[in-house]
């Protein structure tokens, strides 16, 4: 992987983020916050491949973790200046 293709893999992955309306996750973030947001932490346990990440659902995913469910709302684009 190459410094170009680093940077191009970062701006796709800061611009679907954007878009989804997930935070960045810090390396530097403190235990002692509180926890991300669910749609961020599903995202990243649905990123490997494979059966079990396939079949896994949002809210099952949810209920496992013990988080609290809140409605998960996605920008649509029409409100998103692109």
């Amino acid at each position: 992987l190459n410094l170009t293709q680093f940077l191009i893999d970062s701006a796709i992955s800061w611009h679907v983020r954007e878009l989804l309306g997930i935070e960045e996750p810090l390396w530097s973030r403190s235990i002692a916050l509180r926890y991300r947001d669910n749609l961020g932490l599903f995202l990243e346990h649905k990123a490997p491949t494979g059966a079990k990440a396939d079949a896994l659902t949002f809210s099952q995913f949810v209920q496992e973790a013990g988080l609290e469910p809140y409605p998960c709302t996605v920008p649509s684009l029409n409100t998103l200046a692109i």
